[in-house]
């Protein structure tokens, strides 16, 4: 492993009342239950107690919403840093959907809820947000990181819906690939770069050190 490996730590945020209660979130700036802040804790003494194995940790950044930022935070008290902001990673916007229950949507809209519970990918939302469009600006964000951090550790606090079409853009996985990929709340997944082999998944959906989770299907 002498070779200028870029650790990438992609973490999703910690839960809402939302993600309990099974409403689409997009853009609305839902924030940390109870739960979610212990999450946001346990996650960053995890990763401050593995930073010998994965990496100290040497910037972190955050979506804007403050579900993510506030997961950030503690994780950047532990190492010493300041929480980056990028817009690039904030959330998916689903329009109208969001801060509507999925059994709602299910109801008013049932062919496109098939789609979303299919392949998403080709969904479209009014005044939302294509998967497609969500891919191209997450991994620009990430290549923008690589060529700034050569060889460091770099953390990504963001949502579900970034991270998965995040992860599959990275290693050139095909759609349908949304549901081929499961992320839970305060999880995180490991990807290095190699500069001679491009990306390659280390761990995925790592969350042994949550005292507690919803597991959204």
């Amino acid at each position: 492993m002498g070779e200028n490996i870029t650790k990438l730590i992609l973490i999703r945020h910690g839960e809402t009342v939302a993600n309990r209660n099974n409403i689409f979130r997009g853009r609305q700036d839902f924030p940390l239950n109870e739960v979610g802040i212990k999450q946001a804790q346990a996650l960053a003494e995890h990763l401050y107690q593995r930073a010998k194995q994965i990496g100290k940790i040497s910037a972190i950044y955050s979506s804007p919403l403050s579900r993510a930022l506030d997961t950030a935070k503690p994780v950047a008290e532990k190492f010493g840093i300041e929480v980056i902001v990028d817009e690039r990673f904030t959330n998916i916007s689903l329009g109208e959907w969001e801060g509507v229950p999925h059994s709602e949507i299910a109801k008013k809209f049932p062919e496109k809820y098939h789609l979303w519970r299919t392949e998403p990918e080709k969904l479209v939302i009014p005044g939302g947000e294509k998967l497609a469009d969500v891919q191209r600006r997450s991994v620009e964000g990430v290549m923008r990181i690589i060529e700034r951090y050569p060889g460091e550790t770099v953390a990504i606090v963001t949502h579900r819906a970034v991270l998965k079409p995040l992860i599959a853009g990275l290693i050139d996985l095909p759609a349908p690939y949304f549901w081929k990929i499961h992320i839970d709340n305060a999880a995180y997944s490991v990807v290095w770069h190699n500069p001679g082999r491009g990306f390659m998944i280390y761990q995925s959906n790592v969350n042994h050190y949550l005292p507690d989770f919803v597991i959204e299907m």
